[in-house]
Formats: C-alpha cells, structure tokens, sequence
C-alpha cells in the first residue's frame, strides 16, 4: 500500500512521462501498483511502509551531484562507494533515471539565458578546506566557465586578491586557447570599484582590470547586485569542483601538485562529461565553439603586484615586513617593486621604463623580519664608509693642538 506522498510523486512523475515501470523502480512497488494508482486518482487508506534498499543511505548524497549536473551513473556511483555504498550500479541507475526526466521537464518550463559560441566567460571564485603537505590548509580556487559550451577551467592558489583574479582569468585563456568576447564577473573589489544602479547606472571597473580587458580585447561586465542567477552556470562549477575534484584528490604535496591533477582531472573527467542542460559532450561541444574564440595577444598581461617604495639611508627597502637590499647609488630614493604571484620580488629605477632591466633581484624571504642582503649591493657605501675612515686615521696629531691654541 501506498502513502498519499508517494501518489503525488507517482502522479508527478507520470505527468513529466515518465515510464510507469521507472516509477516503480523508484518507489520500490510494482508496476501494478502504480498503474492502480493512477487509475484510482487517489492514494489507498491505510498504512503501508516502503521496503528499503542499500541505496537509501545514499539518495541525498546522489540528489546533490545531480543537482550539480553530473549525470552520469558511474561517476555517482564512485562518490557513493567511497562513502560506503555496496550496491550495485542497476539500482542507482534505476534512481537516478526519473529524476533525470523530471530535471529535464524542470529545464524546459524555465526561460534560460544562453550565449553564442565565444561570446562569454563567467568568472567566479570559491574556497576549500584541503590537507597541503599535511597541513590542513584553506585553499582558494578561480573558476572560468565558457558560457555556449560549459568547459571550464580552475586554478588554486592561497589568496583572490586583484592579481590572483587576473592570473585566474590569463590562464583559462591560455587553457582555451582563445579569449571571449566578454567576461562576466561578480561585484568583488578585484575587477569592480561600484556595481551597477539600480537606474542603469553602469558598473566602475577596477582600473587593472580594464587594463587587462584592452590586453586581451573583451569586454568587461559586471553582474546585477543580488542576481546570484546572473552567473548560474559559473557558481555551479564552483560546486562541482568542490564536490568532484576535491573529493577525489584529498591530499597534495604542494599548490603546483595541485593544479597539476587539476589540469589532468579536467581533460580526463571534467571536458568529457555528458552536460544535462546542453545534452551534450562538453568537449565536443567545446570545438564548435573553439573557432569563435579570439586569438591570444603576443605579451602575456603581467599580473604581478606593482608598488613603490623608498630606499632608506643603508640601501635597504621593506617589503612584507623583511629587508631586501638595493645598490647603494639609490639610498634614500623612491623605487618601483614588482612581485610575481610565484613570490619574485624585482626592483626597478623610478626613472627607467617598463622594458629597463631590474637593478636588484630576490626571493621574498618565506617569514617576516628577515634581512636579504647582496653584497655587490652595498660595496659602494662600504667603499665610502672606509675612505672617511681612513681619512680620519691620516690625520696628524698638530691639528688638534692647534684647534685647542
């Protein structure tokens, strides 16, 4: 006997044309039952209790990847074994089958914004907690979704400052081998100063990001305040990534390890899923948008952080609280410091070019209040702190009788 719950869910799934035998799979009664069902138009009186299966444990845990649109039964069907299952893949693939139907059903009564072949990457960030050399570390990842064709790409990093969100977007370009005809960004001080009004007004830009927008030729835009929807498509990569990739891969050596089976877990797992949305293979669905993007520019955007500061009296500059030594000739002089996300610290002339050769050199020292000394670096003042040394020393005695007369 059947609950009035389960006839409304029989009755749903009959609407959405789903098989009658699907439906019974599902709830786990016969096709007779669901044929009486709904030829009655009504639940039966009376108690009857469901028999259950190994898969029970395991419907919200599968519920939550197909909402991030994996549909595929054997990728569920590993997540699920991890976490205990020992079923076997018919009785999910019957679970699954319905509510793909009905996903479906769901999608086509929605009015869903889609974008040309290279016309739009969406860019969005997300965080995870994940063990790096067997620390337990927060992780930051940049997730860059191509809006016709759904591949997309991430990378892992420690911080989603300005720069890290510019590397982000640099290299799924590089990923893709092409570039977009606009990028769609959340509100984040990174690429906006002011979001949209609520009048039209348009969006300020962050100036680094047009910057990088002229570099690469797209043309920046900003999501509505509280749209979240406005960058759905992106937002569930973020999910799908953190319940996919980091479920698989739960320990690296380091942040390069990392993004090295990031790339690898995207060409071998991410590109070749079968999108529900699209029904279709992302990566086949990639090269017929791959000749609509447009070329990379000959110069890399330098995304690294750009900043001056000035020289003190013993050729030294601070950055992030440790001391790095600069040619004597600059002492008590303003510089410009460039810092790579790869922490390579360059110093530069005020008055030199972006194409003049940095006058000093240094690894950023890996804690603060450290002293990073070259010592070519201060030959000069040592040079001239030994000649008035020694011109003291070559003084005659007579002198200091005379002054004393």
């Amino acid at each position: 006997m059947i609950s009035r719950e389960d006839f409304v869910e029989i009755n749903a799934l009959a609407r959405a044309g789903v098989y009658q035998k699907d439906i019974a799979a599902q709830l786990g009664v016969s096709t007779k039952t669901v044929s009486r069902a709904l030829q009655r138009g009504d639940a039966p009186k009376g108690e009857w209790k469901k028999r259950g299966t190994k898969l029970d444990a395991y419907h919200k845990q599968v519920d939550e990847l197909m909402s991030l649109g994996v549909s595929n039964a054997m990728v569920v069907l590993r997540e699920i074994q991890r976490a205990g299952y020992d079923g076997g893949i018919t009785m999910l693939r019957m679970y699954m089958t319905p509510k793909r139907t009905l996903q479906r059903a769901s999608t086509r009564a929605t009015v869903r914004f889609e974008t040309e072949p290279g016309r739009q990457m969406q860019s969005d960030w997300g965080t995870h907690r994940t063990v790096v050399k067997g620390i337990e570390t927060v992780v930051h990842f940049c997730v860059n979704t191509l809006g016709y064709s759904r591949r997309f790409h991430f990378w892992c990093t420690t911080s989603q400052d300005a720069e890290h969100t510019y590397e982000g977007i640099v290299r799924a370009f590089e990923y893709f081998g092409g570039i977009t005809e606009e990028v769609l960004v959340d509100n984040q001080k990174a690429a906006v100063l002011r979001p949209r009004g609520p009048a039209g007004e348009g969006a300020v830009f962050n100036p680094r990001f047009v910057d990088l927008a002229a570099c690469y030729g797209f043309e920046p835009h900003a999501c509505r305040p509280y749209r979240a929807r406005t960058k759905g498509k992106d937002e569930r990569m973020v999910g799908y990534v953190k319940h996919n990739f980091f479920e698989r891969y739960r320990e690296f050596e380091s942040l390069t390890h990392m993004n090295q089976l990031a790339e690898q877990w995207l060409r071998e797992e991410a590109d070749r899923r079968f999108h529900r949305t699209v029904q279709e293979v992302v990566a086949e669905r990639f090269e017929r948008e791959r000749p609509a993007l447009q070329p990379l520019p000959k110069g890399r955007y330098d995304t690294a952080y750009q900043q001056m500061r000035m020289v003190d009296a013993s050729a030294m500059i601070e950055v992030n609280g440790s001391r790095y030594s600069v040619p004597g000739r600059l002492a008590q002089q303003s510089v410009r410091i460039r810092i790579t996300l790869d922490g390579e610290l360059f110093v530069y002339e005020v008055s030199g070019t972006e194409a003049m050769q940095p006058v000093a050199m240094h690894r950023l020292a890996g804690r603060g209040g450290m002293q990073v000394i070259v010592e070519e670096h201060h030959a000069e003042l040592w040079s001239r702190a030994m000649g008035e040394k020694a011109s003291v020393a070559a003084r005659e005695l007579t002198v200091y009788e005379e002054m004393l007369a």
